[in-house]
Parts: C-alpha cells; sequence; structure tokens
C-alpha cells in the first residue's frame, strides 16, 4: 500500500498575533504562495499524491477553497479537523481512518524545506523512486539540521560511529547542534504507535515520544540535511520575512519557483500538458500564470535536466 501524507496545519499561531487572528498561519505569504504550497510539494516531491489537510475548524473552509480536492493536480486532498492542538503525534489518530492501515508521511505546515539533494532524500524515504517501491518501509525516518539554537526543538545525540542514541524534546542542554525538522516518514505501524503516546507535562502528544519508541527498537533512521539544504521554520515574524526574502532571491536568480504545485505535478508527470496550460490562464494577471506558460516553452534540454532534478516523467 503507498504512502500517504499529512500537513499538520492546525494550531492558533500565537507567535504571530496579531497577524494570524483571522487567517491561518499556513494560508500566509511566503513571498508568492501560500505557506502551505511549500509542505504540500514536499509530499509531491516524495511521490505523494494523497494527501490529509490537519486543520481547525474555523480555518476548514479556507483551505478547501484553496486547494480543492487536489484533482487539478493529479492528486486527492481531503481534510481533517484538529479541535485544539494536542500534540504532534495526534495527527495520526485523527488521520487513523485516512491512512487506513497505510505508511505516512507528516509534514508541519509551516515548515519549509529546500536544496540539491532533497528529493533523493524524499524519494528514498518513500520506497525507492517516486515511491515505487511503498512496501519497502520499514521503521521511521527523521531529518536532522544543525541550528544555533537547539534548545527550541528535538534534538539528535550521535555517538561517535553516527549511530543515534537519544532524543530529547527542547533540553535545557541539547547534547548536539542537530534539531529534528517538522518531516517525518513512517511505516503502517504508526497509528498503532501513536495510541501508546501519552501526554507529556506540556498536555501533548509528543512526536519526539512516538520516534524514540521507533529508536529503542532499532527502527529509527536519521537522515542529515547539510550545508546545502535549507530548512526554515516561519512561525514568527522574523522568520516568515526571512523565508519570504530567501524564496524570492533564489527565484528571482534562477527563474525557477519554489514549491509550485502546478509544475511539480506536471514535472512529475501527474498533468498533461495541456492540464498545465488549462491551470495557468487565470492566474496570468500576477505573472504565475505566465510562468507556467514559460514552462510549456523550455526547450527539451532544459526540461529533460529539470524533470530529472524533481525524478518524475512528463505526461506529454
Amino acid at each position: 500500500m503507498g504512502c500517504k501524507g499529512i500537513i499538520l496545519a492546525g494550531g492558533s499561531g500565537t507567535r504571530l498575533h496579531p497577524i494570524t487572528q483571522a487567517v491561518s498561519k499556513q494560508l500566509l505569504p511566503v513571498f508568492d504562495k501560500p505557506m502551505v504550497y511549500y509542505p504540500l510539494t514536499t509530499l509531491m516531491l516524495a511521490g505523494i499524491r494523497e494527501v490529509l489537510i490537519i486543520t481547525t475548524p474555523q480555518d476548514q473552509a479556507a483551505f478547501e477553497r484553496l486547494l480543492g480536492d487536489g484533482s487539478r493536480w493529479g492528486m486527492a486532498i481531503t481534510y481533517a479537523v484538529q479541535p485544539s492542538p494536542d500534540g504532534l503525534a495526534q495527527a495520526f489518530l485523527i488521520g487513523e481512518g485516512f491512512l487506513a492501515g497505510s505508511p505516512a508521511a507528516l509534514v508541519l505546515g509551516d515548515n519549509l524545506f529546500h536544496g540539491h539533494d532533497l528529493v533523493p532524500q524524499l524519494q528514498a524515504s518513500n520506497g525507492g523512486v517516486a515511491g515505487t517501491n511503498p512496501g519497502a518501509i520499514t521503521g521511521a525516518t527523521v531529518f536532522a539540521y544543525p541550528v544555533r539554537d537547539p534548545e527550541r526543538y528535538g534534538v539528535v545525540e550521535f555517538a561517535a560511529d553516527g549511530q543515534v542514541l537519544s532524543l530529547e524534546e527542547k533540553p535545557a542542554k541539547p547534547r548536539s547542534r542537530y534539531a529534528v525538522t517538522g518531516l517525518y516518514f513512517y511505516d503502517d505501524t504508526v497509528v498503532e504507535r501513536a495510541r501508546q503516546v501519552r501526554p507529556s507535562p506540556r498536555g501533548e502528544l509528543e512526536i519526539t515520544d512516538l520516534n524514540a519508541m521507533y529508536l529503542a527498537e532499532g527502527l529509527l533512521k536519521v537522515e542529515l540535511m547539510g550545508r546545502g539544504m535549507a530548512w526554515l521554520d516561519t512561525g514568527t515574524c522574523d522568520s516568515l520575512h526571512e523565508a519570504g526574502s530567501y524564496i524570492r532571491t533564489l527565484e528571482h536568480r534562477q527563474g525557477l519557483k519554489v514549491g509550485c504545485p502546478e509544475e511539480v505535478a506536471w514535472r512529475q508527470g501527474w498533468i498533461s500538458a495541456n492540464q498545465l496550460e488549462q491551470l495557468a490562464a487565470p492566474l496570468r494577471k500576477s505573472g504565475y500564470g505566465d510562468y507556467l506558460i514559460k514552462l510549456l516553452e523550455e526547450s527539451s534540454s532544459d526540461h529533460s535536466l529539470l524533470q530529472a532534478s524533481l525524478g518524475g516523467r512528463h505526461a506529454g
């Protein structure tokens, strides 16, 4: 059974108040796209086409207006509600019916990932190129990234040979500078394990406790994101601005968009050139549609190279 994706886009975004008092944090712009486009395309790059968006009761309708059922991108997107933010591991209890016994990838709705080596790491975590061997998913895979302030995150401790020794949530004295990012891949036992997680002193079902179960059984793999990778948590005004500036700089320099679901779907072969052109038409006034049209005018060599960088196949 193929891996399914969950985007956790709940919470009240209190660190961004007053901006988020009327709109979900994950619907705010990161330069030229809604924030949720970035975690969505992360899942798409892993070859995942079935996605559950978990959001708050008051925000669900807005997400549905933005994303629809996903069919225009060759996907299937459904929705569920998290009434209160009771921990990341709760996503698997909410999504139990959606997962229906399949492996799962969870990404946080305010996390942005980018880098040359990202796609191979995503595809390997999903059982091979574009998820072609999802039955190969065993255990759990998390991604670790070196940060200046690891005490704000779940932290991985490594032995000298690179083996994972421990996971600790927001430690006062971190044992490494490697933070666990908001991207996780799990096998088909994840729901059963999530049921065993007990509320922490904060009253939440901690994702670190879930990961620790896999670690205790020798089933946790940690993928390191190196110097050429970017992981941005857009949960504060400063980090939101930094993320927008980062995306703007990349797009202006390369002439390529980051986090564009239409492009990813087309390069993955999930939609045809005609479908891409139809998606572009109502977006022409913003320039976003013009970008999509220009994709169809690429030289065959440019298209082949860019398509290969996403691990996709063109539908023609």
